[in-house]
């Protein structure tokens, strides 16, 4: 353990009443007390140790000192507490809560690994490491899924791609003209069971800044939907994406898979033509009622270089702004979904909407802390926040039926796992102190019954 001579303190003399002087001299004592729910989701999961497994470890044993998955686990961790960088290795590395996460006798195990073991960690990664880490991601997700969810009607699959600012020199960081910034393109996937109102990561794959939006798009696809088909054979697939990945190619495998879609296409001559009507109804509409007008309708379209015809779905808008001209705004989506255009627009299509707040969310786990020279240790890095998101998910999906339900994981750590604690440990047994007054005791003791623990 660390030891220190003096022990900070500072002094207050005339803020209250009397001198008040804080000192930090508590021992075996955390912040995160509550972060022990953390080890329950990701024993449910069983994420870490599936990670782990997908690594390689050709280090000398003699000189092993912190296994694989102590290292990745104490990333991991330390992501979802909101410990974004490996600095922060040298903070952690005696705290006893940190310590008991990766299974170590809080009070007199091995400190924490130190920065540049982690770092080391980080750039030894190969790409064949990388890909066996992903598909064990994904595997995981899919798999607590499908025991918790005997039966399910509809999987929908959303892909989505957000921009990851640069400000280095990082491999493959280049330009984007669209997002006006250096930046990395991360390409994300989301699963959603049914009409549950979450969509599960199940994975994420860095790309370089000048990615086309459709890059990886379709081999991600295809490794999902033939996952899924699988594992739940009688459930239909919705697959779910805006127009930058729509391609011939696309639209030909999801026939060939026998799975529902719903893709935006961009405008063309031939659309345009077509929604032409329908825009001057729209126009008229708004022109009498000053309000945004829609008028929704369906047509069979065939570009030349498809192979077929498909049902194209048109919203024609006319969006109104007080003191400005009212502008014209067609939608167009491709779809093999029977039903009516104003339903297959805004309660399906329009739903993918909901996977933005999910992509706020991974920038609260350090999705865009990819600050390595190496592109191979950028994607580990994406790859390590996403399991942190998948276990902070884990802990809201416990959290069903409670006020903590729809929280953001932000909330979800502020609420639950940031706890002041200290930890008391014996040959026995190892006690938790948190305090009495923690104003969320109540619930927190109930969804830590739901995690696995049982009545004191």
């Amino acid at each position: 353990m660390r030891d220190s001579t003096t022990t900070p303190c500072v002094l207050f003399p005339e803020l209250f009443d009397r001198p008040l002087t804080a000192t930090f001299d508590v021992p075996n004592a955390s912040s995160d007390g509550g972060a022990v729910l953390l080890a329950a989701a990701d024993r449910r999961l069983g994420l870490i140790s599936r990670l782990a497994a997908a690594l390689i470890d050709e280090r000398q044993p003699g000189k092993v000192r912190h296994a694989l998955a102590d290292l990745l686990g104490q990333r991991i961790h330390g992501l979802a507490l909101g410990y974004d960088d490996a600095n922060d290795a040298a903070r952690l590395a005696d705290d006893p809560i940190h310590k008991l996460l990766l299974g170590r006798d809080p009070i007199q195990g091995d400190a924490l690994a130190s920065q540049p073991t982690l770092s080391r960690f980080e750039n030894d990664v190969t790409d064949r490491e990388l890909k066996a880490m992903s598909e064990a991601l994904f595997e995981t997700v899919v798999a607590r899924h499908a025991r918790r969810r005997r039966k399910v009607r509809r999987i929908t699959v959303d892909l989505d791609v957000t921009d990851d600012p640069t400000h280095g020199a990082q491999q493959l960081s280049f330009f984007n003209g669209f997002y006006g910034s250096w930046c990395y393109l991360p390409l994300l996937a989301f699963l959603t069971f049914d009409r549950e109102p979450d969509q599960y990561l199940c994975a994420a794959a860095l790309r370089p800044g000048n990615a086309p939006t459709a890059r990886g798009a379709l081999t991600l696809l295809k490794r999902i939907v033939g996952r899924l088909q699988e594992r739940f054979p009688r459930a239909r697939i919705l697959v779910r994406l805006d127009g930058g990945f729509a391609s011939p190619r696309l639209f030909e495998f999801l026939d060939e898979v026998d799975v529902d879609y719903v893709v935006a296409i961009g405008s063309n001559d031939v659309l345009a033509r077509h929604a032409a009507l329908d825009l001057v109804v729209a126009r008229l509409l708004a022109e009498a009622t000053g309000r945004t007008e829609h008028v929704y309708f369906d047509f069979p379209y065939a570009a030349g270089t498809w192979d077929r015809e498909r049902r194209i779905v048109c919203k024609a808008e006319v969006v109104c702004h007080e003191g400005r001209e009212p502008k014209l705004n067609p939608r167009f989506v491709v779809t093999n979904l029977t039903g009516k255009p104003q339903r297959i627009y805004e309660r399906i299509y329009c739903m993918r909407g909901e996977i933005e707040n999910r992509i706020k969310e991974l920038f609260d786990v350090a999705l865009d802390r990819t600050s390595c020279s190496r592109f191979r240790a950028n994607q580990l890095r994406v790859l390590l926040a996403a399991a942190a998101y998948v276990l902070l998910q884990e802990l809201r999906l416990a959290a069903r039926g409670t006020a903590w339900a729809r929280s953001q994981v932000s909330t979800l750590r502020l609420q639950l796992l940031k706890i002041g604690v200290q930890v008391v440990a014996s040959v026995r047994r190892l006690v938790l102190r948190l305090p009495a007054t923690f104003p969320y005791r109540d619930a927190w003791r109930a969804l830590a019954l739901r995690s696995g623990a049982s009545p004191g």
